[in-house]
This record gives C-alpha cells, sequence and structure tokens, in this order.
C-alpha cells in the first residue's frame, strides 16, 4: 500500500499487508472474524468500523501508517 491510510480506506486495502493484520488484531477489530464481514470486507471503511465499536481511529490510524513506513 502506497498511500496513506485514511479512515476511507477499505479492510480489504489494509488486509492486503499482513504486518498490518496483526495490528488490527491488538485493536479487537470484531470484523477480523466476523462472517458477514468477510462478504462485505471490500466496502467496509476503516473508519466506520471504528466508529461502531469506539475503537481510537486516530490512534489506529497513526499506528497502521507507521507501520507501512518500516
Amino acid at each position: 500500500m502506497e498511500k496513506k491510510i485514511t479512515e476511507n480506506t477499505t479492510l480489504a486495502e489494509i488486509l492486503e499487508k499482513p504486518e498490518l493484520i496483526k495490528i488490527l488484531v491488538k485493536y479487537n477489530l470484531p470484523c477480523l472474524s466476523c462472517p458477514f464481514a468477510k462478504m462485505e470486507i471490500e466496502g467496509l471503511k476503516i473508519g466506520d468500523v471504528c466508529r461502531m465499536y469506539d475503537i481510537d481511529v486516530e490512534k489506529l490510524l497513526k499506528e497502521l501508517n507507521g507501520a507501512c513506513e518500516k
């Protein structure tokens, strides 16, 4: 992923990088194990998911983008 991850980045785009999956797991993102999310993953935006599950989106985005820069 060459571009910066934003609230509008889809989970499908983030999941393309295995090292980012570990960060999502750390934040207990429920979509990773949800069978319904797997069907909709192309359209699920990280910002929307964070708001639904009360996850600090700014903190998560900072960590994801930091991992992309390495």
